[in-house]
């Protein structure tokens, strides 16, 4: 089978393909047969900045083709999704069965991979921020796989006030059709506007202080990116504010009923139009370091998806 990795820390460029035996299920394990991977800023920057050569996981979609021991709820044939945390890039992977959940029919390969994990981040990022009726919301990495879909769920549990934070103007019109009223760039935290109810910050790093120092009085941050930062408790004092971190891969060994509630309830609101990935575009597996040019550019509308 074909299989992207890298022996080096670096740029796209350290991406190459090679071929691979394809791997057996171990106890609790599916084997799929890859159709789409989507690439997330993690494992871009993990590539970049990361100690040394990894596996490069991430959410995959495709078609069951064997099963190790023990597994039960998944057969031989059945369409899928969910998080690889293994090697992902290729034309076969292996999912831990609890972390792999049934594609409905009707959906596209493509879909399933810009919804559930990015959708299963949106989601609990929405339930940390605890965002009430009319309160205002900025959501930072708006145009992102996860952004894209935090700003129309921020929308749908009844935001006023939606403001999207992006690093380019161009992508100003993407946020604007997800249901963003307002538009502002990173560049410029001084004309963010009036201060905010809850920030959904996915970006971290150096943006993360002018996001808190974006809070109304009162106001909570979620911190779901891989950037980092650090957050002065001063800030967070002179206005009220908290701020929470979210990572979803907690929440799946932790509360497991959590997260297959939530994973019911991105499939409904798919189903019924009103939750609509963003798919960038797909490229061919082979061309990865393009993928990831991509995202490392700031470039990308939605998610980027790797076909094989």
């Amino acid at each position: 089978m074909l299989r992207i990795r890298h022996e080096v820390n670096g740029g796209p460029d350290v991406l190459f393909a090679e071929e691979a035996a394809v791997p057996a299920p171990g106890p609790g394990e599916l084997l799929v047969a890859v159709e789409a991977v989507g690439v997330t800023l993690p494992v871009v920057r993990k590539v970049r900045e990361g100690a040394g050569a990894t596996p490069l996981g991430g959410e995959v979609a495709g078609t069951v083709a064997a099963l190790g021991e023990g597994v039960r709820g998944f057969a031989i044939g059945d369409r899928v999704t969910g998080l690889c945390f293994g090697h992902g890039y290729a034309e076969y992977a292996l999912l831990a069965a609890p972390f792999a959940s049934a594609v409905p029919d009707g959906a596209g390969s493509a879909d399933a991979v810009a919804l559930v994990r990015s959708g299963l981040v949106a989601q609990g990022v929405r339930e940390a921020g605890q965002i009430r009726p009319g309160e205002s919301v900025l959501v930072t990495a708006a145009a992102s796989g996860v952004g894209s879909l935090a700003l129309q769920l921020a929308r749908a549990g009844g935001a006023g006030r939606l403001v999207a934070a992006v690093s380019r103007p161009e992508k100003a019109a993407f946020v604007r059709g997800l249901g963003a009223d307002e538009v502002v760039l990173y560049e410029d935290p001084a004309a963010w506007g009036d201060p905010y109810d809850v920030v959904l910050d996915g970006v971290g790093g150096e943006l993360l202080g002018p996001a808190v120092r974006a809070l109304a009085t009162g106001g909570r941050l979620v911190a779901y990116g891989s950037g980092g930062g650090t957050v002065e408790a001063y800030e967070l004092l002179v206005r009220g504010a908290s701020v929470t971190g979210f990572q979803i891969r907690a929440v799946a060994q932790g509360r497991p009923e959590v997260f297959e509630g939530w994973r019911r309830e991105l499939w409904e609101a798919y189903a019924d139009g009103s939750l609509r990935p963003a798919v960038h575009g797909e490229i061919p597996l082979a061309e990865a370091a393009r993928a990831h040019a991509l995202i490392e550019e700031r470039r990308n509308l939605g998610k980027v998806v790797l076909i094989p």
